[in-house]
């Protein structure tokens, strides 16, 4: 949730502001601050008694669902579970595969096929999104991990919140990067014109997004491997910012990257690491997955 601080509320406390602008007990505002959860201009609040001005941008979730989720489950829909105990999932999503419903995607989610197996996620999260920490876009494959707890929602939101979950990228772009490594630091928010699609804009949200090259190939056309690592999480933020320094994912149409659609049949865009502090034991995790068969293909294409 993303508020704006309002001219009455300028100098009160943020634990008194979010209070009055969700209804939530003083009691649960202040363990949501204590855990991290809450955000002044992108920063975690490290005291509750921070005092907030007028037009201060504060970001904050409330994990708990008032009520369980009414998504219907679906069986048919296949889900690659790599890793599983009684609080949390890591799933390899497959390309093509909505991870919750949103506009024009009621059914064949993953949320929905997790609903299958697991049907205690109807009580964790939100209604609408049982389970889900984070989300891939439907043409990117690989890793995420969902929460099979509300206890585990907060701890997993809390780190994205912080940061501290590692999530790295395997991208193929357009053209020869030149530089080995490098970082793209550019606001990402909706275009003007159209607001499925995302741009650099100076009227969006801090974006970081930090690139090494692995390999450069010349034949059959000019690419180049890359592994991304996330600073924030924005929406199609590795897309939106390779894109912007001249460097599209290849097969990504929306983006720039569809020259040539026998190269590529989707954006070549595979989140292959992942890594996280469990829940409960504090251990960290890491987890990786390889290339999908429809990406090596690809890959191997190149010389």
């Amino acid at each position: 949730m993303r508020e704006v601080v309002p001219a009455a509320l300028g100098g009160e406390r943020v634990d008194k502001v979010i209070a009055l602008l969700t209804g939530l007990p003083r009691s649960e505002v202040a363990a949501l601050v204590d855990a991290g959860g809450v955000l002044v201009a992108g920063r975690p609040v490290t005291t509750r008694s921070r005092r907030l001005a007028e037009g201060d941008e504060l970001e904050f979730e409330v994990p708990v669902a008032e009520e369980a989720s009414d998504l219907p489950p679906e069986a048919a829909v296949a889900v690659d579970v790599v890793y599983g105990d009684d609080a949390v999932l890591v799933v390899d999503k497959a390309a093509g595969v909505v991870v919750h419903p949103g506009a024009g995607q009621a059914g064949g989610t993953l949320a929905a096929g997790l609903l299958a197996r697991y049907p205690e996620l109807a009580g964790v999260g939100t209604r609408d999104r049982p389970g889900i920490v984070h989300r891939l876009d439907k043409g990117t494959s690989g890793l995420l991990v969902v929460a099979r707890t509300n206890d585990a929602y907060r701890s997993l939101t809390t780190q994205l919140k912080r940061r501290s979950v590692g999530r790295r990228y395997t991208a193929m772009v357009w053209g020869s990067v030149e530089a080995p490594a490098g970082m793209v630091d550019a606001p990402v928010g909706r275009a003007a014109r159209d607001p499925t699609r995302m741009s650099v804009s100076a009227r969006g949200r801090e974006a970081r997004t930090r690139y090494d090259v692995v390999r450069r190939f010349r034949d059959p056309a000019p690419v180049t491997l890359v592994h991304c690592q996330l600073e924030t999480g924005r929406t199609h933020q590795i897309r939106v910012h390779l894109a912007a320094i001249g460097h599209p994912v290849l097969g990504d149409a929306r983006y720039g990257g569809a020259r040539s659609a026998r190269l590529s049949p989707r954006p070549f865009l595979h989140a292959a690491q992942l890594a996280f502090d469990h829940p409960v034991t504090g251990e960290r995790l890491s987890f990786e997955a390889p290339l999908p068969a429809d990406l090596q293909a690809v890959l191997d294409r190149f010389r």
